[in-house]
């Protein structure tokens, strides 16, 4: 049994009260936040272990574990992030886990589109500017770029596009009219959005990567035990039926 295997099964071995103290700390991807914390509520009400957020682009996070931040738990939007901390010995493993598949939806609140249809004005060039979320940093830019592509729209959207540095401040600029279009995460629209929309159209999943979004315990936490519980408690199916209901799939 290798050192890191034995040192999480010893971990698992400690009492609860052990840990609950020292709480974890999760990095979650922006599109997850809100489902995170209900989850994170759920866990503690079951547990006594404390939880504390903390969100950003999956991008940002990723780079944050590799320079040395002090998260237990990591919940991307990807599973390449994942992959990558695992190959390089930052995550403990054998703990990396498909926990949720996320999905795109074509957006918009702008007034001229009431009653039309998101997609015909994607394909016919009727809007100023549409938002996505960045490609190099956030996993549901880049599924965003391969569906432009796939309809044969991303050269003339890339000349109107603007980016968002996460799902979340995507969201932002079409709620707040500084793009006509965007394309959003679905769980965005189940979470209830800021602004009554004038049309919305959900993105066939056949048109990009399937956004496989992946969990890993941290080699540095501090606390293996408490993680490891999180970690089973995310494929319960209590957190199940808050995906679901947040607008997510089923882990693939």
């Amino acid at each position: 049994m290798s050192l890191s295997r034995t040192a999480l099964l010893l971990a698992i071995l400690l009492p609860a009260s052990a840990v609950a103290d020292e709480g974890l700390i999760v990095a979650v991807a922006s599109n997850f936040r809100s489902a995170a914390e209900e989850i994170a509520r759920e866990f503690t009400n079951a547990s006594e272990i404390p939880v504390r957020i903390s969100s950003g682009s999956t991008g940002m996070l990723y780079a944050q574990i590799v320079n040395g931040a002090p998260y237990d738990v990591f919940l991307a939007a990807d599973a390449r992030r994942p992959q990558l901390l695992e190959a390089g010995a930052l995550a403990i493993d054998g703990s990396r886990t498909s926990y949720a598949t996320g999905s795109l939806v074509l957006w918009s609140v702008d007034s001229a589109l009431a009653g039309q249809s998101c997609i015909e004005a994607l394909m016919s060039g009727s809007y100023r500017r549409i938002a996505v979320a960045n490609p190099l940093t956030a996993p549901y830019g880049l599924a965003a770029e391969e569906f432009l592509k796939a309809i044969g729209v991303y050269d003339e959207a890339s000349k109107r596009m603007v980016y968002g540095e996460n799902i979340a401040q995507t969201l932002q600029f079409v709620a707040s009219g500084n793009a006509t279009l965007g394309l959003i995460a679905a769980s965005q629209v189940a979470d209830g959005l800021p602004e009554p929309g004038s049309c919305s159209w959900k993105v066939p999943a056949e048109l990009h990567s399937a956004i496989d979004q992946q969990a890993v315990v941290l080699r540095n936490s501090r606390n293996l035990a408490a993680a490891q519980r999180f970690m089973e408690f995310l494929r319960s199916p209590q957190v199940a039926g808050i995906l679901s209901r947040r607008g997510y799939g089923a882990a693939q």
